[in-house]
């Protein structure tokens, strides 16, 4: 199946995806089989813009470089995976257009630094897997708080009427000192009741979403915050519009700590056949997923 291109006047779809283990990449699972299906009904876009858990720095910046280079920033996985390139081109003036969209927030451009890491490629080898569509990252400031990232997700709405299809990719519930790498398709309690409460909040109100760092099983589901915010760019985007639908692409859990739920706004995707759950993990791969 083929992307129908973009109509005139037509607002790009936006999406969050639970990324999870980096040999998804490698993987046909039903997490990776409902990312294909999404980016089998998109309109093909102009550029992806991503927001990645893993450019998590003291600044907010956005990839500027016309050839960015494919980063594998894991170790101890199979020498395949990192072999695994996505030559997808950048697009540098995207870098000016967020800049002006999210004004008077500064942002930097990096011309050198960066370029598309596993939170990314994982996810869009399946989804764009011809690597033809431009890509540019957004970092993620891990100095600012929860409702500054609400707020620069509900600013990058207008590049969504330029062609512009805005990703987000972490995992809502992120603990990788709790994983139990045999419970591959399971959920703890307390991830589970974390991970339904941020649904609710996603599917009814959006902007809700800055309250979960009140929520009992926060500091649990997330210890660190830089996979959690992401989610935060697609709860501003859908607080930006009221009259759009954010729905549940896939959902499920993966080594006890990690949900795998991915949301998209404004698109609703078939749903896949596709059976499978997270990947095991390499024999050498230490116990608290630290090489993640």
């Amino acid at each position: 199946m083929s992307q129908a291109p973009t109509s005139p006047g037509q607002v790009m779809p936006a999406a969050f995806f639970g990324h999870g283990n980096p040999m998804n990449a490698l993987e046909v699972n039903r997490y990776t089989a409902a990312w294909r299906a999404f980016g089998q009904v998109v309109p093909r876009p102009r550029a992806i813009l991503v927001i990645s858990a893993h450019w998590y720095i003291n600044a907010t910046a956005v990839t500027a470089m016309p050839r960015p280079r494919t980063i594998h920033d894991f170790y101890g996985f199979p020498e395949e995976l990192f072999d695994v390139q996505y030559p997808a081109p950048g697009l540098p003036e995207l870098a000016d257009e967020v800049s002006d969209v999210v004004h008077p927030t500064w942002v930097g451009a990096d011309v050198d630094s960066w370029g598309i890491d596993h939170g990314t490629w994982s996810v869009l080898v399946h989804a764009f897997p011809d690597a033809s569509i431009p890509v540019v990252q957004l970092s993620i400031n891990a100095f600012k708080g929860f409702d500054h990232h609400l707020e620069l997700g509900r600013e990058l709405a207008p590049l969504r009427e330029r062609g512009v299809l805005i990703l987000a990719s972490g995992n809502v519930v992120h603990n990788l000192r709790g994983m139990d790498w045999k419970l591959t398709d399971s959920g703890y309690d307390w991830a589970q009741r974390f991970d339904q409460d941020a649904k609710e909040r996603m599917l009814t109100d959006p902007t809700e979403f800055t309250t979960l760092d009140a929520h009992p099983d926060y500091r649990t589901a997330a210890p660190t915050p830089d996979h959690f915010i992401p989610a935060l760019y697609l709860a501003g985007l859908a607080g930006a519009d009221g009259g759009e639908r954010t729905d549940v692409l896939v959902d499920g859990y993966a080594y006890g700590s990690l949900s795998m739920t991915a949301y998209t706004l404004g698109l609703t995707c078939p749903p896949t056949t596709a059976d499978g759950g997270a990947p095991l993990p390499p024999a050498d791969t230490p116990p608290d997923g630290s090489n993640i």
